[in-house]
């Protein structure tokens, strides 16, 4: 019986150890003319940025919950606030001019410097090594720009529940220009010293602060809450709140698994170790354009509307390698992934912080 070999003079179950192939993966060593080099690393990269941007979407919790702009060229982007109207009744003869236009105000988030995550990987500890180190670096810095993306979301929602509306009151009423009231600012609802973990306090605290954002008027999509892992159990787990059907189970999850409290009072509701829960007095850093800084001694939760924050991005999350004669000079990479953002307050009137003063 003959069997084809795809090399002559080669043995038929032979085949070619590929030369630094450190993965052992069949077609991406070194073949004549190196044809194969390019590809090897190419797909190495790929995968490694795959792992990145897995790794950031599955730990980033405020993704997607504020609002969020693009920037492609320039430093900063305006938000653009107009006030409520004030209606009047016409008088016989009088033309309508047109002189009862909204009040406006702006805002403007500028971007932070470039926040780097890397990280060098020796070529004989990827040889060595019986794992993808690549792999796992790539998920640890996809952790790394998650966790300051989002602490740099909730100290700004923090912030914009303690604030006043950009947009004041408009006095002056006459017919033709009505009396306008100032827009509502944030909000702050007091659990109690010591409640940050009870759970009755909590679903008390979602029905107020339901009530708050209904009144201020503010929609009832995207409405979201950021609690503590041991808040978000403490809720499963205290019998007397009443939240899950403990018996069977329902849509809002049940008590066996933990898990699938998706909300109350229409609040959705995620967890997240990145609160500035009770962190005492957090400072400005150097490369924040941006004021995240603020005494969060008293933080305990946050509930608010999408509206609250905005993120202006321009670069990211993106992954960088080293190569080439660099790659050849230090016997390995240095792998860096980068994020450009800046986060700040938009509309006060949409944040709700918990504390437990």
């Amino acid at each position: 019986m003959t069997t084809w070999s795809p090399n002559p003079g080669v043995a038929p179950n032979a085949t070619n150890t590929a030369v630094g192939n450190i993965n052992k993966t069949p077609g991406l060593g070194l073949t004549q003319g190196g044809a194969d080099y390019d590809a090897k690393y190419a797909t190495y990269l790929k995968l490694f940025s795959g792992e990145l941007f897995k790794a950031y979407e599955s730990a980033c919790i405020a993704k997607g919950t504020v609002q969020n702009r693009t920037l492609k060229s320039g430093k900063a982007l305006q938000f653009i606030f107009t006030g409520r109207m004030g209606a009047s009744y016409h008088q016989p003869g009088t033309p309508i001019l047109g002189s009862g236009d909204p009040p406006v105000a702006e805002k403007t988030i500028v971007m932070d410097d470039l926040l780097v995550s890397s990280a060098f990987v020796y070529d004989l500890d990827e040889t060595l090594a019986h794992y993808s180190l690549r792999g796992e670096i790539a998920k640890k810095i996809g952790y790394a720009l998650a966790e300051a993306y989002d602490k740099k979301i909730f100290r700004t929602i923090a912030k914009a529940a303690r604030e006043a509306h950009p947009i004041g009151a408009v006095a002056g009423a006459t017919p033709t220009t009505p009396a306008v009231p100032a827009e509502p600012g944030g909000s702050i609802i007091k659990l109690g010293s010591g409640n940050a973990l009870s759970a009755q306090h909590l679903v008390d605290a979602f029905f107020e602060a339901a009530s708050i954002l209904d009144e201020k008027n503010l929609p009832k999509q995207g409405r979201t809450a950021i609690l503590t892992p041991r808040q978000y159990y403490a809720l499963i787990s205290q019998v007397d709140t009443n939240i899950l059907n403990r018996d069977f189970g329902n849509n809002q999850g049940n008590l066996n698994s933990g898990e699938g409290l998706y909300e109350i009072a229409g609040i959705s509701i995620r967890r997240s170790n990145n609160l500035p829960f009770q962190a005492g007095n957090i400072a400005r850093v150097d490369g924040e354009n941006n004021d995240y800084s603020g005494d969060f001694s008293n933080h305990a939760g946050l509930i608010y509307q999408k509206d609250a924050a905005g993120v202006v991005e321009a670069i990211g999350p993106q992954v960088q390698t080293t190569s080439g004669d660099v790659s050849v000079l230090y016997q390995g990479d240095v792998i860096v992934g980068r994020l450009a953002m800046g986060a700040g307050t938009l509309n006060p009137a949409a944040a709700i912080e918990l504390q437990s003063a």
